[in-house]
């Protein structure tokens, strides 16, 4: 009997055109007898799409060609199902698709997101919203505003966005934080709230993260000078420094002196004053190499 599985595209990820993915993925699917059903996103209603694509369906698994935003999407979409869900990245920036050390080439990717066995991952909750990999409030979430606002996608956005953020940066923040039982005052110029170790660049931010430890970290980055941002680009994240603070914990609150730009996954979510943080331990099923 054959397999059923959903296919979900997000069009316009990345900037890159999907219709050869997805006849590649149509073959692959032929010759190994499953029946595929393929969505493509519009940014309208996607979720309960989804969830009734899943109720008329009952696929075994679902396949994601997307970035990051994509990606969480689905798996809230899925909240209440046990599925697995595969990835074929194909975003601006595939943080997550790194993390999980997926391969390069669309062949290999094809296999592991079809067939492949699965790990069970965490997802942190944030004032509601759920975060797969990376969420940040300071300088990276304004390069994201910047780069949503943007007419240039793909690498060379980010690049450009990069370079105007910088140079545009704000003044430091204050942050109040309380976990594990402790409240700290911190000036920050970014705080990542992390669930893995990467960047969809591979930048490492958190170099002793896991998504499945039933913990999160934030990475507290009290100066962005070039110095800094050299050692991190490079992999050679200082965590023994006075200018980096790393806390592990599976719920905190941040509070900020004045509104501070927060992005989740990828997906700029306004200036923000207060965040409510927790773990969602074992949350999705992943599959893997």
């Amino acid at each position: 009997m054959k397999k059923n599985i959903l296919f979900v595209v997000n069009p316009i990820s990345g900037d890159l055109d999907k219709s050869e993915l997805i006849e590649i993925v149509e073959e692959f699917a032929a010759v190994n007898h499953i029946n595929l059903e393929v969505y493509e996103t519009t940014g309208k209603n996607d979720l309960d799409e989804i969830k009734s694509l899943y109720n008329k369906f009952l696929p075994e698994r679902i396949i994601v060609a997307g970035g990051d935003g994509t990606i969480k999407m689905v798996a809230e979409a899925m909240e209440e199902y046990d599925i697995i869900i595969g990835i074929l990245p194909a975003g601006s920036a595939n943080g997550l698709s790194v993390d999980l050390n997926l391969p390069a080439g669309i062949e290999e990717n094809l296999k592991v997101a079809f067939l492949n066995h699965y790990v069970e991952i965490d997802m942190i909750c944030i004032n509601g919203k759920k975060s797969i990999h990376l969420s940040d409030l300071g300088l990276n979430a304004n390069l994201v505003k910047n780069y949503e606002q943007s007419d240039v996608r793909g690498f060379w956005g980010y690049a450009l966005q990069a370079f105007t953020t910088l140079t545009e940066s704000e003044e430091p923040f204050t942050a109040t934080i309380s976990a594990n039982n402790k409240t700290v005052e911190h000036a920050a110029r970014m705080i990542v709230i992390a669930n893995s170790q990467k960047y969809g660049t591979g930048v490492v931010i958190n170099p002793n993260g896991a998504m499945n430890d039933g913990k999160f970290e934030l990475v507290i980055l009290k100066s962005l000078d070039l110095l800094l941002i050299g050692k991190i680009i490079t992999g050679n994240m200082p965590i023994d420094s006075d200018d980096v603070v790393i806390i592990s914990t599976d719920k905190a609150t941040i509070k900020t002196d004045y509104p501070v730009n927060f992005q989740i996954d990828g997906e700029y979510c306004g200036a923000q004053t207060d965040l409510e943080i927790h773990i969602l331990h074992k949350q999705m099923k992943m599959a893997v190499p």
